[in-house]
This record gives C-alpha cells, sequence and structure tokens, in this order.
C-alpha cells in the first residue's frame, strides 16, 4: 500500500505551509518524512541544500536536534513533570546546562503565555494550557523548522481559535518555518501562507488560500472549500478601490465643491503631494467656508485606516459603522486605496459569481466606480 506517491513540495523560509486532507489522504505522513520519522522509499528532502535522505543515523539525529521541534496532537508531555521540566526536556537531552537551560526557556514561557505557570505540574492544567507546554518546548530548542501535526484539533473552538491567534503573534516574532497539518479549513486559511490539498496520498494542489479558493483545481477541491467563509481570506489590498479623485489642502473651498459635484460625492479625502493622508472634508463644511480662501486644516475629519493585509472579516463591522470610507495606508502610511460598504459588499458577492469554468473566481479585482468619500 502507498502512504504518499510523488509528492513533491518546496516551503519557504520563515512561512507557515499547511499540509490538508481528509483521513487517510497523507498529510501525517508527508509530516513525518520531513524529518525522517517514516523513511521514504525514494525521492529526496532538501533541508539548506542538504539532502538528509542520504546521511547516516548519527548525522540525522544532529540535523533533527538543530533543525526540527515538533508539537503533537496528543500533547506527548511528561505528565509527572512540571510545566518548566516538560519545556526544558529538550535542552536537557542537548547536554545543556541546568542555568542556561532555564534561562532560555524563560523566554519561550513568556512566548506562549504560560507565565506563573511553571511549577505546575502539567497534568493539573487544561487541554489548552497543555499544548501550549507541547508548543514551548519546541520552541526551547530553537528549531529553525516546526512541525505541528493536527496540534490544535483536540481542543475547543474558542481554545482552539486563541492558540492559532497566538501562533501567529509568536510567527511573528519568531519567524520560523512552520509546516502545519490540519483537516481544518478555516483554520488552514488563517494561518497558512501556503496550503497543500492531498488526497489518497497524491498532491492535488498546492497556493495560497487566495488561490485555493478563487481557482481550484478540481471538483474536489471546490467541494473540499465550498462554504468558506472568504471574509476570513480577502484582504484589504485585494477589495480597496484607486483613489483617484482626491482633495489637496491648498484647494479652495469652491475647487472642492466644484470637485464634489462633478463626482457626486458628498466629500472628499484630503491627501498631500507624498499621498500622505490627512483627513476628509464633507460637502457642508465646504459650503461653510465657501467664500474663504481655503479651509482650516483642524477641520478635517479623522478617518480609520488599515494595513493592506488586514482581512476584510475585521472590517466589516468597521464599514458599518462609519459614514466615512476606511482608508487602506501602506507601510510608509501612503495612501493606497479607499473601501466602503459597498467594496466589501462586491468583493463578497464576486466570490460566489462562477466564472466560464463553473469556478469561483476571486482572481481580477473588483471594477466599481472610483470613491472619492
Amino acid at each position: 500500500m502507498i502512504g504518499v506517491n510523488n509528492v513533491s513540495l518546496s516551503i519557504d523560509p520563515g512561512e507557515i505551509f499547511v499540509i490538508m486532507g481528509l483521513s487517510g489522504s497523507g498529510k501525517s505522513t508527508v509530516l513525518r518524512l520531513i524529518n525522517r520519522l517514516l523513511e521514504p522509499s525514494s525521492g529526496r528532502i532538501i533541508i539548506d541544500g542538504q539532502d538528509i535522505t542520504q546521511i547516516g543515523s548519527k548525522k540525522l539525529r544532529e540535523v533533527r536536534r538543530k533543525n526540527f521541534g515538533m508539537v503533537f496532537q496528543s500533547f506527548a508531555l511528561i505528565p509527572h513533570r512540571t510545566v518548566f521540566q516538560n519545556v526544558e526536556f529538550g535542552l536537557e537531552i542537548q547536554g545543556v546546562e541546568k542555568k542556561e537551560r532555564r534561562a532560555r526557556i524563560m523566554d519561550v514561557i513568556e512566548a506562549v503565555g504560560l507565565q506563573g505557570y511553571g511549577d505546575l505540574p502539567v497534568n493539573q492544567l487544561s487541554g489548552g494550557m497543555q499544548q501550549r507546554v507541547g508548543l514551548a518546548r519546541a520552541l526551547a530548542v530553537d528549531p529553525e523548522i516546526l512541525l505541528m501535526d493536527e496540534a490544535f484539533s483536540a481542543l475547543d473552538p474558542i481554545i482552539r481559535n486563541q492558540l492559532q491567534d497566538d501562533l501567529l503573534e509568536i510567527q511573528e516574532r519568531l519567524n520560523k518555518t512552520i509546516v502545519f497539518v490540519s483537516h481544518d479549513l478555516d483554520e488552514a486559511l488563517k494561518i497558512g501562507n501556503h496550503i497543500a490539498i492531498l488526497r489518497d496520498g497524491e498532491l492535488i494542489q498546492v497556493g495560497t488560500p487566495q488561490e485555493i479558493l478563487g481557482k481550484p483545481a478540481d471538483e474536489y477541491v471546490s467541494a473540499f472549500v465550498q462554504g468558506a467563509d472568504r471574509s476570513k481570506v480577502l484582504k484589504a489590498s485585494e477589495v480597496m478601490q484607486t483613489l483617484r479623485i482626491s482633495a489637496h489642502p491648498k484647494d479652495a473651498p469652491r475647487v472642492l465643491l466644484k470637485k464634489m459635484e462633478r463626482s457626486g460625492f458628498n466629500g472628499l479625502i484630503v491627501i498631500d503631494n507624498s499621498r500622505h493622508l490627512l483627513g476628509y472634508v464633507d460637502l457642508d463644511t465646504a459650503r461653510q467656508y465657501r467664500d474663504q480662501d481655503n479651509i482650516d486644516p483642524s477641520v478635517y475629519q479623522p478617518l480609520e485606516t488599515v494595513a493592506p493585509d488586514n482581512v476584510v472579516r475585521d472590517l466589516i463591522q468597521l464599514a458599518h459603522e462609519k459614514r466615512t470610507p476606511i482608508i487602506v495606508l501602506d507601510e510608509r502610511q501612503r495612501v493606497l486605496g479607499v473601501i466602503d460598504k459597498s467594496s466589501i459588499l462586491a468583493a463578497l458577492a464576486q466570490g460566489d459569481e462562477e466564472d466560464e469554468t463553473g469556478q469561483a473566481s476571486l482572481a481580477e479585482p473588483v471594477s466599481a466606480a472610483d470613491i472619492g468619500g
């Protein structure tokens, strides 16, 4: 019986790569092949340019200690040991001195939210806290690659969601390469930079969450992703509209009124020559200053701003509550685009439309009128 057949994956340093599939699809087998817990019958496993299928058992142990940490669904903790003793176990195996071990594990204890729990036996902790111990133990040895096999699947939804958030926060700080096995699509879409979908030991598709949802490779993947919440995947940069009509701080009020009249907008976003956001001027304010040379910047209304990678789910309530548009800013705080309720609804509705192949498409930008405010 073949467990995995002709699966070829390229995983970038510092990314979270999710392997998905139904039970028996081979996803956990792939994970265990990566560090040779299972021996491949053929093929190569290349880590930092080295094919680890060609090294002996002694060298393999060194590679595992240097490169790999592993987190299991079953926690795999030592029940009679405390949190500290479990977390330092890998360092103990490596022969690290006790004083140095304690110093090194304090950082990971804090990173995973276990402050104050260090002296407690792990069997007194909840399932969620025990999994934090498992994650801390894997991180304590400072591995280049973290292998996580259904790490959160045994937890209740609330705790699971919190640990997903914690993992993303930890990844932001530590920038590990993480290979994460999951059967939960929402989890994969939330944490994965890339997702691989397996079926019966074969690789069906690899892509970003947007590519998996927008261009499923076949009917199996289409069925797999059916009903997925696209608001968790679409990002601000993908639903924003280009800001073509705006106000400049030197525009006279009559100029602003003329711009509003031509565009049909009841207000304009004010940006300077460097495309930095200054605020928002509505129609009533422009009328009040009609006979003056300029508008006092102190009366500009503030606007909500978001980063390009903010997901739409986080913007929906914001767009509903605000009558003014939401501004997307780049890392230099320059205006990239603008979002309102209509652009969000258009993008989400587009995900339900079918292209000529009968598959939902998220690949093309939403076509909508230019937004000025």
